[in-house]
């Protein structure tokens, strides 16, 4: 028989873990001690007795358990409770809502969650909680802890849950998808601006306002023989000397891609409909709108958001030149997987519009002790290289407006750099999402995922750490070519594990990634146990119209994932695997996780069905010879019955019956074929 003493022991737990300090049997809260004063279950106006009371700001939780889920409610309707004294004795949802609204009545308090909670089996346990108010009570979705209520979360539920409001994050977000997609047409229709063109006028332009001397009222000032085009370019230039941007040849190509803000004449003259020049709408529109959020160091990549936003409204040009922009969760998570310290040298080889530079440099500053640490790490510790010479303006911009002012970028091509003249460098952490499904054909193998992988293993310091994010082919190793770079990885690396992602991750690209963790220089121990993770239910989802947005699980679940990553905690084997490894096996959780629940009869049954239905679609189709041993037995089109035959009928319901009672003709076929 379950206990209700079991119930109290891990309701409490509960919210000792949640750091509630809460009150047993009652209150030591005056007002709400007086209100439970008259609120016996039995109407008898003496005291009443919840199980647990809290105050969380100004919130007040009252919680009710039983020990069987049997008696968690009982309604009227859909959102009504019982509140007859039958049901608020015996109820834990209808005994809890009691005594709120005895607080409601009976003190100051007019927020109150009250929860209604059963079981004796914490996975199992009901958690129920029901908001209160003089206007009523709503009946919210069960929770599997207090984690949303405590002093950090509380407000937050309230808004979200409760009220219906969105998060803040989405509402970010929505925000700036909405000022990406204006920006995306005005720059098209007022300023006839292709693809590419696009996110360099807006890092020119973000580049300009940071110029003291320069500011959009000075544009389209016709009694100045200076261009709009010319100030903002000269802004532009200033803005870099000030900053000390080094060497001058940097400066001056990244001046280049700027180039085009200066020599377009028709961005500078006066358009009718705007009733001044584009460029001059433009610098008003990203001062409003997009220059506060990146001053105030928000850490979502905005350059690279509006970036991304520009690929995904001109058609994708990116997927097919492999530009995969990593989502800010992912960078926040690989400085996680790193350890990153405020000591650490950090290297991006492939490093896009910055995201993993500006969340590594994020993490480092949290952890500075003084101002000259800081310093350093800006000055210092921060380097990247990238490629296309519009995403290398656009990484630099966006370090620059970090607060960065050096901004050890370098326009080149990785591939090509020497690993000994990186590994000079001494890099202590690599972070990299390289080019994807650039060697499709020979002439391009030299540019596979692990080929960025090795090279930059090679190219880091001793025992170094190195994080990577590619798609699950990679970690597959198909060719003899990728079996290769996987043997030599081994030889002279060490994998450490490898975190399969939410598919949607990479949300309208269609890539299943991964992330793969390294140890620069270390050959790899055969008898090392390497990390395997499922970690595709990682609290995010996709929300329609705007993207990938976490969930409440998210902190959760990325909590769970680093105690298992860092300090060994254990999980079942679908979540985590610790394994030795082969240079060709497969690199995946799903090639070395074994399902261990034995099957069901349930089970049996279902998978005897779906293959019962295999063999009625084959022999339909004439191939019914597939499943007869002898060549006499084979069924064809020719002497087929016809589909609506009660031969079939009779086919389908004698063979599907006999399943349960063990005497299937088509199981025991297929034994004595195995056997």
């Amino acid at each position: 028989m379950p206990n209700e003493k079991q119930t109290d022991f891990i309701i409490s737990r509960l919210l000792e873990n949640a750091d509630i300090n809460f009150f047993p049997n009652g209150s030591n809260v005056y007002e709400i001690q007086n209100a439970l004063s008259t609120a016996s279950k039995r109407g008898t106006n003496k005291t009443g007795f919840p199980e647990f009371t809290a105050v969380v700001k100004n919130f007040v939780i009252v919680i009710e358990d039983k020990a069987e889920t049997r008696f968690q409610s009982k309604y009227l309707g859909e959102n009504t409770l019982l509140m007859d004294e039958n049901s608020i004795i015996h109820y834990a949802e209808n005994g809890a809502l009691h005594y709120a609204l005895k607080i409601i009545q009976s003190s100051n308090f007019k927020k109150i969650i009250a929860f209604g909670c059963s079981g004796v089996d914490e996975k199992k346990m009901l958690i129920r909680p029901i908001f209160v108010s003089p206007n009523g009570y709503k009946i919210m979705q069960y929770e599997k802890n207090f984690l949303n209520f405590t002093e950090q979360n509380i407000d937050r539920y309230y808004s979200e849950k409760i009220c219906g409001n969105k998060p803040i994050e989405q509402v970010e977000l929505e925000d700036i998808i909405s000022h990406s997609r204006e920006l995306h047409e005005d720059l098209r229709n007022f300023g006839q601006l292709g693809d590419t063109e696009k996110p360099r006028i807006v890092s020119g332009i973000l580049l300009a306002l940071q110029d003291s001397d320069f500011s959009t009222e000075k544009l389209s000032d016709s009694n100045e023989k200076k261009s709009d085009g010319k100030k903002i370019y000269r802004a532009i230039s200033d803005t870099l000397d000030k900053l000390e941007i080094e060497p001058s040849v940097k400066k001056n190509r990244l001046l280049a891609q700027f180039s085009l803000i200066e020599n377009r004449p028709y961005l500078s003259q006066i358009d009718p409909q705007l009733g001044k020049s584009p460029l001059r709408f433009f610098a008003e529109y990203i001062d409003s709108n997009v220059i506060t959020a990146i001053v105030n160091n928000s850490p979502e990549d905005v350059l690279g958001r509006f970036y991304s936003e520009f690929i995904r409204y001109s058609g994708g040009d990116g997927q097919s030149l492999g530009v995969v922009l990593t989502p800010r969760h992912i960078a926040e998570l690989f400085c996680d997987l790193a350890q990153i310290k405020q000591t650490d040298k950090v290297f991006d080889p492939c490093c896009g519009t910055a995201t993993f530079l500006i969340a590594a440099m994020n993490k480092m500053l949290q952890l500075a002790k003084n101002d000259d640490e800081k310093l350093s790490i800006k000055k210092n510790q921060l380097h990247g290289i990238e490629l296309r010479d519009d995403m290398f303006s656009i990484a630099t911009t966006n370090m620059i407006l970090r607060g960065d002012g050096k901004s050890n970028l370098r326009c080149e091509d990785f591939l090509k750099i020497p690993a000994e003249d990186l590994q000079r460098e001494n890099f202590t952490v690599g972070l990299m999402n390289p080019p994807y499904s650039q060697a499709k054909k020979k002439v391009t193998a030299h540019l596979s995922e692990l080929k960025f992988i090795s090279h930059l293993l090679d190219s880091l310091g001793e025992n170094a750490r190195c994080v990577v994010i590619v798609p699950q082919s990679t970690m597959v190793g198909k060719t003899s070519e990728d079996k290769s770079d996987k043997k030599y990885i081994l030889e002279n690396h060490t994998l450490e594990g490898v975190i399969t992602l939410n598919p949607q991750t990479f949300y309208g690209i269609g890539t299943n990634p991964v992330i793969a963790v390294f140890t620069a220089h270390k050959p790899h121990d055969s008898k090392k146990l390497v990390k395997f993770v499922d970690f595709k239910n990682d609290g995010y989802e996709v929300f329609p119209h705007i993207g990938l947005l976490a969930t409440k699980q998210a902190p959760d679940r990325k909590k769970f994932l680093l105690q298992c990553w860092h300090e060994g905690q254990s999980a079942p084997n679908n979540f985590i695997i610790r394994t030795e490894i082969k240079f060709d096996d497969e690199w995946l959780h799903s090639f070395y996780y074994f399902n261990e629940e034995i099957p069901t009869e349930t089970d049996f049954e279902n998978t005897m069905a779906d293959y019962l239905s295999f063999e009625f679609n084959m022999i339909v189709h004439g191939r019914g010879y597939l499943f007869s041993n002898e060549k006499k037995n084979s069924v064809t089109e020719k002497n087929l019955p016809s589909l609506d035959s009660k031969i079939w009928k009779d086919f389908l319901i004698k063979d599907l019956f006999e399943i349960s009672s063990g005497k299937c003709a088509q199981a025991n076929r297929l034994e004595k074929m195995a056997n």
